[in-house]
């Protein structure tokens, strides 16, 4: 089957298309939701699976998707981030949905536009690096207001940046003399803290800092939340991430039910643990080396898919 339909291929790429597809286990008069519309690649698939009585939601925080809205009366676009998807869904009188689909990578849009400064490449851009430019903290709010400890906090746990405590304190000591303002100011001051790969190393201090400022983690886990009184029985969610901390989260909450693996007031497991949710992937879903070929951004991405009991 074709799964590559009219979209904004130069927006973004979708990731794991037809297993995302596969998944959701589409039902032609069902009710979906994209959380992250995004070129609206997947949400275009979804739509060739609707009949005329199907509906489809989509949900982004970036402006800049607004220009990919597709011209399709079975469609709503809700420029607003997925943590309030109840909220919205009921605005719109949808209170039950038969599937959640939500691929959290950034889009290559983000990242080829110098501006935004999410690339470790846009030298010249602002430390800003907001999905939603209308809210105010930027990454050069981070690097210039946030304590050591919190900094170090950042890198380790969203970075995973091996010397994370020294660039903590190294940021903290420049900043007091010279403010963060550009991408190229900011790496030309780390550069002799760099370990290993420059590359790698400015990706996952960059990563650390676009995870802050737009509260990735905490949206992921108050949109799956909501997920249980969403989701019709049979319903199911897919969820596409491309960090190892989202995708415990994902994995975390589809086996337990919570995020975490024992509740703090069960030390001794005492009580079975009770999960709104079938896993249907006991490992992720990886892409191929076909895709790998077409799209190499891909290649961090990991596929997990529920079904609501």
């Amino acid at each position: 089957m074709n799964y590559m339909r009219d979209s904004n291929p130069a927006y973004h790429i979708p990731v794991l298309l037809s297993e995302a597809m596969d998944g959701l286990k589409l039902r032609a008069s069902g009710v979906f939701v994209d959380c992250t519309f995004g070129g609206g690649g997947h949400s275009t698939e979804i739509l060739a699976h609707l009949n005329s009585e199907g509906r489809l939601y989509g949900f982004d925080q970036d402006g800049d998707a607004k220009r990919n809205v597709l011209q399709d009366e079975r469609f709503v676009f809700i420029p607003h981030n997925f943590r309030h998807i109840r909220r919205f869904l009921r605005l719109h009188g949808v209170t039950e949905v038969d599937g959640i689909l939500a691929d959290l990578g950034v889009s290559s849009h983000q990242f080829d536009e110098p501006s935004r400064g999410f690339s470790t490449r846009s030298e010249d851009a602002s430390l800003d690096m907001r999905m939603d430019k209308r809210q105010s903290l930027t990454a050069e709010t981070v690097l210039n207001t946030y304590g050591e400890k919190k900094l170090q906090e950042i890198f380790s746990m969203y970075g995973e940046v091996t010397n994370a405590k020294t660039l903590a304190k190294a940021i903290v000591a420049t900043r007091n003399k010279t403010p963060f303002r550009t991408v190229k100011g900011f790496k030309q001051t780390i550069a002799d803290l760099v370990k290993g790969n420059p590359n790698r190393y400015f990706a996952q201090v960059f990563q650390a800092l676009r995870i802050e400022v737009n509260d990735e983690t905490g949206a992921l886990r108050e949109m799956l939340t909501q997920v249980p009184d969403l989701l019709k029985p049979g319903g199911r969610i897919a969820i596409i991430s491309f960090h190892s901390l989202e995708d415990r989260i994902v994995k975390q909450f589809f086996r337990y039910g919570r995020f975490e693996e024992k509740d703090e007031q069960d030390p001794f497991g005492s009580f079975p643990s009770i999960t709104p949710f079938r896993t249907l992937t006991k490992k992720p879903i990886t892409p191929s080396e076909k895709e790998l070929t077409r799209n190499p951004r891909a290649r961090s991405a990991k596929l997990r898919i529920a079904e609501k009991i």
